[in-house]
């Protein structure tokens, strides 16, 4: 095993991931509010925010698709060693990771009207990441924010779907935000 498998992860796993897991819940509680997170450095192309994410969020029962833009084996070694997370198509992920352009969006599992939680949740890189661009209104939301997304309508869809649908966590560096299925976009 290369010593590069074993590096960049939580220095103090228990801390780590409890301040993590409250940032990434934080997020997406409150769509839009951008989150700075610490604890991991990954393999590029990876940004810290989604190595977190994914060190927090992440078992051997959380199947995982990586994009073509983040698919090297670099990367799957660190999150099978870390995580123990398997691999799988877009169709039976539970998370996904890579840039917009990359990722199958219609691909992915948006649940079921038994079972809605049985939907993915697609942490998309993004170059930039700021509080302008479109208007977000909902639950966790006083009146409306604003956040730079890649499609305007392809959330506007994903909402019409609630309860079934997708959910969205942005990451940028070490920055992150999320966008629930219960925002509306306009």
């Amino acid at each position: 095993m290369q010593a590069h498998v074993l590096e960049g992860g939580f220095d103090n796993h228990a801390v780590d991931s409890s301040h993590a897991f409250r940032a990434v819940m934080t997020a997406m509680a409150r769509p839009g509010q951008i989150a700075t997170l610490q604890g991991a450095l990954p393999p590029a192309p990876l940004s810290k925010a989604a190595g977190v994410v994914l060190l927090t969020l992440c078992d051997p029962e959380t199947p995982i698709y990586l994009a073509p833009s983040h698919d090297t084996q670099q990367l799957r070694d660190w999150i099978t060693f870390h995580t123990g997370a398997p691999f799988v198509t877009a169709e039976a992920a539970i998370f996904a990771v890579g840039t917009w352009q990359d990722l199958p969006v219609s691909a992915f599992a948006i649940g079921t009207a038994e079972y809605p939680d049985r939907s993915a949740t697609l942490i998309v890189e993004c170059e930039s990441l700021s509080n302008t661009g479109e208007v977000l209104r909902g639950p966790g939301i006083k009146d409306q924010t604003a956040l730079s997304l890649p499609k305007t309508d392809a959330f506007q869809t994903n909402a019409a779907l609630f309860p079934l649908g997708l959910d969205f966590i942005f990451t940028c560096g070490d920055r992150l935000a999320a966008l629930p299925r219960t925002t509306r976009v306009g």
